[in-house]
């Protein structure tokens, strides 16, 4: 179903989400301050204002009550970041997005309301490092505070050996949920099956857990 969105902020990490929801082909109404950034979405969005997302009433007259799904992605303006994010609860929007500076400024927005509270730059910071540790791990993401996802290829230490000889649930407490070979994905992978040089397998655990799988099993010496 085609749903409505409203991109508050057009820097690199607003910017990229208006682009890719554009390109789904989702209505979005892209709004920032600076006139350049909304001279260059107005061929992108389905329609681009100038406006200042803190005066109730600017965004009241642009019919951002009637978004389903509204983002904040505010650069270094914390503040603005905030009183837009009142704003917006306030109109009781379905789903509020915000992007967050820092811890406390994550703190302030839980607390008026936003829905969902995200660190590009943290997140991002995650998955380089992870990378960094093994060209094995292909991706890295965090789903609470304690619990992450990962994307690890099959390295030296797990090739040949099925998900029983390596026992990863019993020896790290992490699970084996998918295991991609090529475009296929097997969601229910065979125990006895031997790993192959090119699958990745998808694994979800505590990141603790998941922290001593990647150094016994997937970072090769």
């Amino acid at each position: 179903m085609k749903r409505d969105f409203a991109v508050i902020g057009l820097g690199r990490f607003g910017g990229s989400i208006c682009r890719e929801l554009s390109m789904e082909g989702m209505e979005v109404l892209a709004i920032d301050i600076d006139e350049d950034k909304v001279n260059e979405f107005k061929n992108i969005a389905s329609h681009a204002v100038i406006a200042d997302s803190t005066d109730e009433a600017t965004l009241k007259d642009l019919g951002i009550k009637n978004i389903d799904h509204v983002i904040v992605a505010i650069g270094d303006n914390i503040q603005a970041s905030i009183l837009t994010t009142v704003v917006l609860t306030d109109f009781n929007i379905k789903k509020i997005t915000v992007k967050a500076q820092n811890d406390y400024h994550e703190k302030i927005l839980n607390k008026i309301g936003a829905d969902q509270v995200v660190h590009p730059e943290r997140d991002m910071g995650k998955r380089i490092a992870h990378n960094i540790i093994s060209n094995n791990i292909l991706d890295y993401l965090e789903l609470s505070d304690d619990h992450s996802i990962v994307e690890v290829k099959v390295g030296a230490k797990m090739l040949g050996k099925s998900l029983i000889d390596l026992d990863i649930r019993a020896n790290y407490g992490c699970n084996v949920v998918a295991i991609k070979q090529g475009k296929d994905i097997n969601v229910s992978p065979s125990a006895e099956d031997k790993l192959k040089e090119d699958d990745i397998l998808i694994v979800i655990g505590a990141d603790k857990d998941i922290s001593r799988f990647e150094k016994h099993l997937v970072v090769d010496e």
